[in-house]
């Protein structure tokens, strides 16, 4: 059975994408901790990180630091925290968030409330300096 990760991935699901190759998938999170939030998911289907493909996991940093230093370019913090936990969705996916302190990448923090044109704004202007 596809996730929401793969049906976003096959477009049938919307989101605000920032990146894309053969492999990976960058997109907004919609209920961000953080301004860019972003999650960057396989194309293949795994649950669980470690299940990765010794070749995708030799991948998805260098793509995960593309990824981020389109970030820091956009989005004012003081670098990109990195996290992998995975419990929501049974997809492996890594987390990107933008701080400047350590609570920062609390899951606990409110969630910020963008409007779809903010969304759309964040992300072409990441997408832009991914390229």
């Amino acid at each position: 059975m596809a996730t929401i990760f793969s049906k976003i991935i096959k477009g049938e699901i919307p989101s605000y994408k920032i990146a894309e190759d053969e492999n990976f998938y960058a997109f907004l999170d919609i209920n961000p901790v953080a301004l860019g939030y972003t999650l960057v998911v396989p194309k293949t289907e795994v649950d669980k990180f470690f299940e990765l493909d010794d070749s995708y996991l030799a991948k998805i940093l260098p793509f995960c630091k593309k990824v981020s230093l389109a970030m820091e370019q956009v989005i004012k913090c003081d670098r990109i925290g990195m996290t992998v936990i995975g419990l929501e969705v049974p997809h492996a996916h890594i987390h990107l968030i933008p701080i400047s302190t350590m609570g920062d990448m609390s899951f606990a923090n409110a969630k910020l409330k963008l409007t779809n044109e903010e969304f759309q704004d964040i992300a072409a202007k990441i997408n832009s300096k991914f390229n």
